[in-house]
């Protein structure tokens, strides 16, 4: 009788502990995390104008930081306080609402910072300079028969949400039907094509199709790198109407994606740097683990994704982060610095800066923001 009373409590407290692990944070717990991770940013870099100097001379307005504004905006969406809008605006005054290589350039980490100015227009849309720039660029990737350029992972959401922006606020197939042209060329052309369906992940250019191989014999895919796109598709995926003849095909890969992070998350909640070689410049990364969150949890609120199947994943993830690489004053640990591939921007710990703080923090707003909308 004791031994089935035992066996009885341990199947209670197994369920129990199932049970607490699959419950979502609550929503304060959530949005009080990602302020914090915020305003430790905006205080260490509350000067928006200052250039980095990381190898060289870069604007405030390249893609790291347009990656931050991007989540910046995100945060804003579901806690509009002052300071993040004017924070972004003076910002975007400052570049005059420009690129770093002007309206000519086809180079899409020139392009990112588009995405914030079109939210900001948004929110204002009596201020038209806001997004001169960028759409006069994105008209001459329009009216250009060239689509190839973006020949690394990473452009797909550096660029492909703004022509989906575009699309939805003109209501001009054109710009749907650039961004699929351009997409699809990275997607099945480039490198003999990026995006491997057999594994549901991306190759992040040419340099590690096939047949680069990771130290283990396993195809070299970069968690951050994979993270871009997935983002990307739900930021498009946003945009698109339910009509768009191409939303089946981003949706089927976000999908296929979805299924193969799942396979390859680590027992503690973070995934690695290289999803398929653990042993590879293996640990916890943060910057990877919040765009896959960011997904997920979009996928499970748009009901893609199943509910109880991703639910414990995403919040397995979101409490990964928030319990070790989250610090008492903000501080986001844990995040590879600028790179391709697993062995750059090391060591990745949870005390080290990386060269570029921004990104990795948009990254976490872009998570947060999400998992908040959940219910």
């Amino acid at each position: 009788m004791k031994k089935v009373f035992i066996a009885f409590s341990f199947l209670i407290g197994t369920i129990a502990v199932t049970s607490n692990a699959q419950q979502l944070p609550d929503r304060n717990e959530i949005l009080q995390k990602t302020v914090l991770v915020n305003d430790y940013f905006m205080k260490k870099h509350a000067d928006y104008t200052q250039p980095s100097f990381v190898g060289r001379f870069r604007p405030s307005n390249i893609w790291t930081r347009g990656v931050y504004y991007e989540g910046l905006m995100a945060l804003y969406s579901i806690y509009p306080r002052e300071d993040y809008y004017k924070y972004t605006y003076d910002w975007g005054t400052f570049h005059k609402w420009g690129m770093r290589h002007g309206n000519t350039t086809r180079n899409a980490d020139d392009h990112c910072c588009g995405q914030a100015y079109i939210d900001l227009y948004r929110v204002c849309p009596s201020s038209p300079e806001m997004i001169r720039n960028i759409k006069a660029s994105m008209d001459m990737l329009v009216n250009t028969p060239q689509v190839d350029d973006w020949t690394w992972i990473d452009a797909i959401q550096m660029a492909m949400p703004i022509l989906a922006k575009f699309g939805q606020m003109t209501d001009e197939q054109k710009y749907y039907d650039k961004m699929w042209d351009m997409y699809e060329y990275s997607r099945n052309t480039h490198g003999g094509g990026m995006f491997n369906l057999k594994d549901g992940l991306w190759w992040r250019d040419a340099d590690f199709c096939p047949p680069y191989k990771e130290p283990n014999g396993e195809d070299c895919y970069w968690s951050r790198g994979n993270g871009w796109v997935y983002a990307a598709l739900v930021r498009v995926l946003n945009e698109i109407p339910a009509d768009e003849k191409h939303r089946t095909d981003y949706i089927n890969d976000f999908l296929l994606m979805s299924k193969a992070l799942k396979k390859c998350q680590r027992e503690d909640g973070f995934w690695n740097a290289s999803l398929h070689d653990p042993t590879n410049f293996g640990g916890k990364e943060t910057s990877g683990t919040a765009l896959f969150v960011y997904g997920m949890a979009w996928g499970i609120r748009q009901g893609l994704l199943d509910r109880k199947e991703y639910l414990p994943i995403a919040i397995k993830a979101w409490n990964a982060m928030v319990t070790d690489a989250v610090h008492k004053n903000g501080f986001l640990g844990y995040v590879q610095g600028t790179g391709k591939e697993p062995k750059d921007g090391q060591p990745v710990t949870y005390t080290s800066v990386p060269d570029f703080e921004d990104y990795g923090v948009g990254c976490f707003l872009l998570a947060g923001s999400e998992m908040y909308k959940l219910k």
